[in-house]
């Protein structure tokens, strides 16, 4: 019985299309009258105290602050600046694509923000040299998830809260996954473009340089202020999130200049409506998570997969295929939520530390957010710059490919997630 309230009945809402947060709030109201002794009004109780987080207040902040650095102009000076020194480079407005979404994600962690943002500055300039509208798209929407590796990143705060583990220290662990990541994708579109003889473009003239440095001072300074106030214990990273929206506001409408008051008012509201869909969703996600932890059922797994007798590669094997999957269909918050309570207690029992399955857990919802045929940023790719969903799938595979090497590496080489820690404990 637990099994079909907890499993089968989500699975078939989900695939008759209720909307997710729909679907666990019904499968949690049935789990209690069907399996358990609490009231109904213990949802009440499980859902408000899901959101009754500190930490929770950087996802509404982080993602503000994000719009407001798309749509006010630092966005636009980070690539200028990034191409004013790759310029010379075959491949360099690839590069620039990729090295300014790891900026621009080191500054928001909104994936679908960074795809809408890079992707409508770089991509008309990716068609006319060359490279096709279909490579640019899936570029974009590959390297839009880099977001969610490096910090700052909501899939981490959320996974953090869930899991009990410290925020700082989770960035900490992102660091060098974001960096391989984003080196990954710049060799391989290097390559490519040799491969497709992309002819380079004009030499970095110092002058250009130094003209695009004086323009994106302030931009470069907000992850300086971001990451170091939160690495240097000045503030936790829900302040620094207040301090990036404000930070941000502050620098697009009285020293860029290119955004009113008006045009930020109207940003407040955009950002409003995502972060409302994402805390109902949230807010169901904890109750759900509430029943199936207060069920016992997260102690059952790991008695059962603890009498398999699993190797702890074939268990993190078996963990990551089951992630991929949840996170094709899931939005990253949801996933979170709803497998952290689950999946935590049987990693931690094979002797998995919670910070680098904090990692793991990450790197395999941000791939699931472009793996066909259901991945968040496929949808958002299509719907902002109309390009047919087939195309699109066949152009993310290369970039899928990557990824998926990446998360293999990331997983087995636990090293390279917790060596940051090691050293700021």
């Amino acid at each position: 019985m637990s099994a079909a309230v907890f499993f089968v009945l989500p699975i078939s809402l989900l695939a008759i299309g209720t909307p997710i947060f729909a679907t666990l709030m019904v499968a949690t109201c049935t789990g209690i009258m069907l399996l358990g002794d609490a009231p109904l009004r213990a949802v009440h109780t499980a859902m408000f105290g899901s959101l009754d987080a500190f930490a929770l207040l950087a996802v509404p902040l982080f993602i503000l602050a994000g719009d407001i650095m798309a749509k006010g102009g630092i966005a636009q000076r980070l690539i200028e600046l990034v191409m004013s020194v790759v310029g010379g480079v075959r491949g360099s407005l690839p590069l620039a694509t990729i090295g300014s979404a790891s900026v621009f994600g080191a500054m928001s962690g909104s994936s679908v923000a960074c795809v809408a943002a890079i992707g409508k500055l770089t991509l008309p300039s990716l068609e006319k040299s060359g490279y096709g509208r279909i490579f640019g798209v899936s570029l974009v929407t590959a390297t839009g998830v880099i977001d969610v590796i490096i910090p700052p990143s909501i899939p981490m705060i959320i996974y953090a809260i869930a899991a009990q583990q410290s925020v700082t220290e989770l960035f900490l662990a992102g660091i060098v996954p974001g960096l391989i990541v984003a080196s990954a994708l710049a060799i391989y579109v290097v390559i490519r473009s040799r491969l497709q003889g992309i002819p380079s473009g004009a030499p970095p003239r110092r002058e250009a340089v130094v003209r695009a440095a004086k323009r994106s001072v302030w931009a470069l300074l907000a992850p300086i202020l971001i990451l170091g106030g939160i690495y240097g214990g000045v503030f936790t990273p829900t302040e620094a999130a207040g301090i990036a929206c404000v930070y941000s506001a502050v620098v697009s409408v009285l020293i860029h200049r290119e955004m009113t008051l008006a045009d930020l008012w109207k940003t407040v509201l955009d950002s409003s409506v995502l972060v409302a869909q994402i805390m109902i969703v949230v807010s169901a996600a904890g109750a759900y998570a509430w029943l199936i932890t207060t069920s016992g059922l997260p102690q059952g797994l790991v008695a059962f997969i603890d009498k398999l007798g699993l190797e702890t590669w074939l268990l993190l094997l078996v963990l990551n295929v089951l992630l991929l999957v949840v996170g094709s269909v899931l939005e990253p918050p949801a996933a979170i939520l709803v497998l952290a309570p689950l999946l935590t207690p049987i990693a931690a029992q094979a002797g998995v530390d919670p910070l680098h399955f904090g990692i793991i857990v990450t790197v395999n919802l941000a791939i699931g957010m472009f793996m066909p045929p259901f991945g968040l940023n496929l949808f958002a790719a299509h719907a902002i710059f109309k390009t047919p969903l087939p195309e699109l799938y066949r152009g993310v595979v290369p970039f899928f490919l990557i990824y998926l090497g990446i998360l293999m590496l990331l997983t087995y080489v636990p090293a390279l997630t917790l060596a940051p820690v090691a050293l700021f404990r």
